[in-house]
């Protein structure tokens, strides 16, 4: 076989942490947050190549999945679901009431994210930067990356509305998948 047709061997493009397609600048976190896929593919949540919460690690489940992150070093602190189709929205509001200043809040969500969302719930993950959880509804795909004492509405946050029409499986809408950058906190914000 001669050189003029022997394959070529592509570059393999470089994976950085989580997978993402380019190093985060210094001072930042990187991260990939992937909705669950209807209610057969758990989510991930990958925080500076260390997974958080997968089916692998089995630590989610149907709702939210939420990781919570020290923002100025990026250390787990805690990572739970919550059912809101039948579970107990008070577990959930236990779990984000008393988050400290700082602290990153990783949401993902899986099957149904909204049926036992009550007001206090919606108003908690507004103030943590949320735009959509307002709307958020029964098998919406929801992935969100808020922080306790944010000023300003998060860009890291995307939605998906379960609508028959576009619904990409049998009901329920496509998975998300996000990724990028998050400016770590300094001790003295």
């Amino acid at each position: 076989m001669g050189p003029e047709n022997s394959p070529t061997l592509e570059p393999r493009p470089k994976k950085y942490k989580c997978g993402l397609p380019r190093a985060c600048p210094e001072h930042t976190l990187a991260f990939r947050i992937t909705s669950g896929a209807a209610n057969v593919i758990g989510p991930k949540i990958c925080l500076e190549d260390k997974m958080l919460m997968s089916s692998v690690k089995n630590n989610v489940g149907r709702g939210l999945n939420i990781a919570l992150v020290n923002g100025v070093n990026g250390d787990l602190i805690d990572a739970k679901y919550f059912d809101m189709w039948a579970g107990d929205v008070n577990e959930l509001l236990k779990f984000i009431r008393p988050l400290h200043e700082g602290t990153l809040v990783f949401v993902a969500s899986y099957d149904d994210p909204a049926t036992k969302m009550n007001e206090e719930t919606r108003k908690i993950f507004a103030e943590l930067g949320s735009r959509i959880v307002q709307e958020l509804a029964f098998r919406d795909s929801w992935v969100f990356v808020g922080a306790k004492g944010v000023q300003d509405k998060s860009p890291f946050e995307q939605h998906v509305k379960n609508s028959k029409s576009s619904n990409k499986y049998e009901g329920w809408p496509e998975a998300l998948e996000m990724e990028g950058c998050i400016p770590q906190r300094t001790a003295y914000d």
